[in-house]
């Protein structure tokens, strides 16, 4: 068993949480949190930038001049990219940057990175984060209790109004519930801090 430091909102000390060995992931799956990490970076885009080939601008076929005797270039269309209004060449359309991961690379992904935050001794485990109202200040004397003052990333084991909206206008602070965190959130924050039901939740969801 791997113990990590259990303590209160506050900041105390309460004990020690016991995460299982087997779940822990050290010694492969590298290249499976690369893939995860690009397929997530892969969804953020929208692919929604568009142009207008010749087909799509519109305006008459008709040849704009004759072919020889004008001492001017020879011009066929209108619609032509060389010409102010007219087509673009090649440009981007509309496309889907998708990349597909199987369930099984995404799985390991996620245990490599879990693992890897609880070898570095990154994760703190908590007794429970509740509020009572939506209140920016409680959750910032929180992370001034837990000695966060650069942020970090909080997961819970279901969803809270009031401490997503207690979060939300505080800097470098994520809350994710611990069914729907992934492998690029546990990478972008140095501390993770996980309450207790969190980790269980994590431990089922890799078991």
């Amino acid at each position: 068993m791997s113990k990590l430091p259990l303590k209160s909102s506050k900041g105390d000390s309460v004990g020690e949480y016991e995460f299982a060995d087997n779940l822990l992931v050290l010694d492969k799956g590298d290249q499976a949190v690369h893939e995860a990490v690009v397929a997530y970076n892969a969804h953020q885009r929208g692919g929604n930038a568009s142009t207008k080939s010749k087909a799509n601008v519109s305006g008459t076929g008709a040849k704009p001049w004759k072919q020889k005797g004008l001492g001017r270039a020879r011009a066929g269309y209108k619609q032509s990219p060389v010409w102010r209004g007219g087509a673009v060449a090649h440009g981007p359309h509309p496309r889907k940057y998708h990349k597909k991961v199987s369930k099984k690379v995404t799985k390991l992904a996620f245990q490599r990175a879990l693992s890897a935050k609880i070898d570095q001794g990154d994760i703190t485990v908590i007794e429970d984060l509740s509020m009572s109202a939506p209140k920016t200040r409680e959750f910032a004397a929180v992370l001034k209790n837990l000695g966060l003052d650069r942020g970090g990333l909080f997961i819970v084991d279901e969803h809270s109004d009031n401490v997503l909206l207690a979060a939300r206008n505080i800097p470098k602070v994520e809350v994710v519930t611990a069914a729907l965190v992934n492998t690029y959130q546990l990478l972008r924050y140095r501390n993770v801090v996980v309450t207790k039901a969190g980790m269980e939740a994590l431990e089922s969801r890799l078991a």
